[in-house]
């Protein structure tokens, strides 16, 4: 009896951190599809870099396995090379951007911490892409304001990845339609917040979690009703939001 509580405990545990990052609700299944559909094709520097970070105490806020594959052919498929990204960690989903996007393709970076950049940096210079990358240290509102007040950079953008402070996603949604081309995509991360969007009122949630619920809750009504883009709502990871421009 207590090898079957301490078996159920640990599946209970084991599925808590698989979750985090993937909302099917079978963790065999998510591990069916990273052994059979991600790990084999993961390329060994997104390898390496995803191990180093599984190390850093705040490992909970990288791009998951899946959801790197799927940025990655993503970007193929639209052909994108001049992108930008919104929140970098330690550059798990930057990498998988510049290895999708050609050789002359650039990607704007930026996050307030470039500590956690340069724990990724050595991987990417190693796999010959920094030339790919611009870094911006510091808050991007300011950035973006500079860049929306430049009329020539408007609808210059053809992919744009936010995964950073969800209490101002609507903030960069108001500045990054301006800088997306028409037909371009903007992609916003953590659009289902670990399903706490469907939690009810007195569900026990982390705090952060509940903190951020009801911005997350706002973006995804003002993405819903925002007629110059069609969306499309994704299960990968945490919930990604794929934004198209249309006007």
């Amino acid at each position: 009896m207590a090898e079957e509580q301490k078996s159920s405990s640990e599946n209970v545990s084991r599925h808590q951190e698989v979750g985090h990052k993937s909302l099917l609700q079978s963790d065999a299944l998510y591990q069916y599809i990273l052994e059979t559909s991600v790990y084999p094709r993961e390329p060994e520097s997104m390898k390496e870099l995803r191990e180093v970070t599984a190390k850093h105490p705040w490992n909970i806020m990288t791009t998951s396995a899946d959801e790197g594959q799927f940025l990655n052919m993503l970007l193929k498929l639209v052909n994108a090379k001049n992108t930008m990204e919104i929140g970098v960690y330690t550059g798990y989903s930057l990498l998988a951007t510049a290895l999708a996007i050609p050789d002359d393709g650039k990607t704007l970076a930026m996050d307030i911490n470039r500590e956690n950049y340069e724990i990724g940096l050595p991987i990417i210079e190693k796999a010959g892409l920094a030339h790919k990358i611009e870094f911006r240290e510091g808050p991007a509102l300011p950035a973006l304001d500079l860049m929306v007040e430049n009329k020539s950079l408007h609808g210059t953008y053809d992919f744009i990845f936010v995964d950073a402070d969800k209490d101002n996603y609507i903030n960069y949604h108001k500045r990054l339609i301006d800088l997306v081309k028409i037909g371009g995509v903007i992609g916003y991360d953590n659009t289902l917040w670990n399903g706490s969007v469907v939690a009810p009122p007195d569900a026990p949630l982390r705090k952060y979690v509940r903190y951020y619920r009801d911005f997350v809750l706002e973006l995804n009504k003002a993405l819903a009703a925002d007629p110059r883009i069609e969306i499309c709502m994704l299960p990968v990871g945490d919930g990604i939001t794929l934004c198209r421009r249309i006007s």
